[in-house]
């Protein structure tokens, strides 16, 4: 596969070397599988499995007012940050919808640094720049090419990472980041993770990449750890019910509306969609992003419709058959009296309406 557009990590010749299958992923060549979804995936929930996530956005927001514009353009509250912390957010719209959603880390009071989507980036970045004219005091700079991107996930990331470094994971918390050294590269070491495991994610320079790749995988194989990819990656977040941009939120969905009340934060003044937001709680939201186990035969898939009373009341956004739970289970927008636990729909699935019932989120926790 030699598109031209097509990019590649600086890890793609060792997705090759694993025999991985590869596929165009928002504008890259990556590993969807590479011994299989289902044994990925099981690795990741019982050991270690080991993502290249070096796709994703990476853009700084630098100047004496980074921290004020950090929190106009996103929604939930940076200045309860501290150096060494991040958050999960919203980078909004003036309707109060997701541009994207991100992870913020400060590194400084004059210094924030944003993870957002793949396929997003390109766009993210130019909505940043767009928010800045006429903001003194800040400046926005896409870095995305400066870093390369491991994720050490599952219950045995922290001893496999660990023969690595000789900074002391154990006191890195959840949510919280360090600058370290992994095998002697500069690192940025943080705890945060899109699996529903623990673990962790190293943020290097691009040509330190496949050398840490290769000494994680030796470093893990006394606990079976596995090379993962995209597939395995889509099915333990959405077991873990985490919200994946474009399917289960997009610029048409508000944080209500998925659920994701808690990171939005009215309270800290002023920012993009605040007061649509404000609107819509006081309003009440008419949808919900909702959980649901299929009841009958068949699994729920992205796009399908959702029935109720003889009307399509919503679409599947995300479903699939949990590898972990053993059920087919979905999510998708639903009207809020169909939203609440124990209630039933059905997912129209090849022409043939089968029944579903509601079911609480997320499916799938961790055992603490």
């Amino acid at each position: 596969m030699d598109e031209p557009h097509l990019k590649r990590t600086p890890l793609y010749e060792c997705h090759v070397e694993a025999k991985a299958r590869i596929v165009p992923f928002a504008g890259f060549e990556m590993p969807v599988q590479y011994a299989g979804v289902l044994e990925e995936h099981r690795a990741v929930r019982t050991a270690v499995g080991l993502f290249d996530v070096s796709h994703m956005g990476e853009i700084e927001v630098i100047g004496r007012r980074a921290l004020d514009f950090v929190q106009y353009v996103t929604c939930n509250d940076a200045s309860k940050l501290t150096v060494g912390r991040a958050q999960y957010s919203g980078l909004m719209t003036p309707r109060g919808t997701f541009v994207d959603d991100l992870l913020v880390h400060k590194m400084s009071d004059e210094h924030y640094f944003l993870v957002v989507n793949a396929a997003n980036k390109d766009k993210d970045y130019a909505y940043l720049c767009a928010q800045l004219v006429g903001f003194d005091g800040a400046d926005v700079v896409d870095r995305s090419n400066d870093y390369a991107q491991i994720a050490v996930q599952g219950p045995k990331a922290l001893p496999t990472l660990q023969k690595l470094t000789v900074t002391n994971l154990g006191e890195i918390k959840y949510y919280r980041f360090v600058h370290g050294a992994v095998d002697g590269a500069a690192a940025i070491i943080a705890r945060t993770g899109y699996t529903g495991e623990d673990g962790f994610e190293i943020y290097v320079a691009p040509g330190d990449a496949p050398r840490l790749w290769r000494k994680l995988l030796a470093a893990g194989a006394e606990f079976g750890i596995v090379p993962a990819g995209l597939g395995a990656r889509d099915t333990l977040r959405f077991e873990a019910c985490m919200p994946l941009y474009g399917n289960d939120i997009d610029d048409t969905t508000t944080p209500f509306e998925a659920g994701l009340d808690w990171i939005v934060k009215p309270d800290k003044g002023g920012f993009l969609g605040r007061e649509a937001l404000l609107r819509q709680r006081g309003d009440g939201i008419r949808r919900k992003l909702t959980g649901f186990e299929m009841t009958g035969r068949g699994i729920a898939r992205h796009g399908y419709p959702i029935w109720a009373g003889g009307k399509e009341v919503g679409t599947v956004t995300s479903g699939t058959h949990s590898p972990t739970l053993g059920k087919a289970l979905g999510m998708g927008y639903v009207p809020v009296r169909l939203s609440e636990v124990g209630s039933s729909f059905e997912v129209e699935i090849r022409e043939q309406k089968v029944a579903a019932r509601v079911v609480e989120m997320p499916f799938y926790r961790r055992a603490r």
